[in-house]
């Protein structure tokens, strides 16, 4: 599996202008098959200016995005693709469209046999974990179930923050990861944020970007994750 997991797609350099040189070396000597995108996070964002925004933001990189739901057969067109790319958004109703269209089991069917690669940021990111319980969105659909690509052996928090506003009287983002971590103990939980992204490639996982990442797993202490960190094993 060859997998770029982002936390975020917006910066002060622009929309995945930091990611760039990661997504290049994701693509590099990639498969036969066009790049599929698939804009169904989007939700007060049309899919076409969705498309449109990351086919611009992806063409220095050479990639030459085709839209999922622009394809008059999803099925044939997920077939084809060489690469998946799943934006942010609203995580439940990326979910919940992915699982009407019946492509779910076929889209990581692909990815872990290697004809496909896979760059997803924030609600992207969270579709490629076992389940979208650790995104931070609020569920505006039902997307008949939780379960996602089972991609990876961990969930994660996109946008992971320490930050605490003043006068703010609700939950940190600390203490809800604490909740999933009680009621499940085994399943590991990767915090990324702003700026950073995991590389999965086989069995190794590689934390990308200036700051670490944080794993939390049941009662343990948070631990920091660098780039030469490579604890958590897909």
């Amino acid at each position: 599996m060859n997998l770029l997991l982002l936390s975020n797609s917006s910066s002060d350099a622009g929309y995945l202008t930091h990611a760039l040189p990661w997504i290049s070396d994701l693509v590099a000597g990639l498969p036969e098959g066009p790049a599929l995108f698939l804009p169904y996070a989007g939700v007060t964002r049309s899919w076409d200016d969705y498309a449109d925004l990351v086919a611009g933001a992806l063409a220095p990189a050479g990639i030459a995005v085709q839209s999922l739901h622009r394809e008059a057969d999803a099925a044939a067109a997920v077939a084809r693709a060489a690469l998946f790319i799943v934006g942010g958004g609203n995580t439940f109703q990326l979910l919940a469209q992915v699982r009407q269209l019946g492509l779910l089991t076929q889209i990581a069917r692909r990815v872990r046999s290697g004809q496909a690669r896979y760059l997803g940021w924030s609600a992207g990111a969270n579709l490629a974990c076992p389940t979208i319980r650790t995104t931070n969105d609020m569920p505006i659909v039902d997307p008949g179930g939780l379960d996602a690509l089972n991609l990876v052996p961990f969930q994660i928090n996109a946008h992971y923050t320490e930050a605490h506003p003043p006068g703010h009287r609700g939950e940190t983002r600390r203490q809800r990861l604490a909740e999933f971590c009680r009621v499940d103990p085994v399943t590991p939980v990767v915090g990324l944020p702003e700026g950073t992204g995991l590389h999965v490639l086989d069995t190794r996982v590689a934390v990308l970007g200036g700051q670490p990442a944080v794993l939390l797993q049941g009662d343990a202490p948070l631990r920091e994750l660098t780039a030469d960190t490579l604890e958590v094993q897909a």
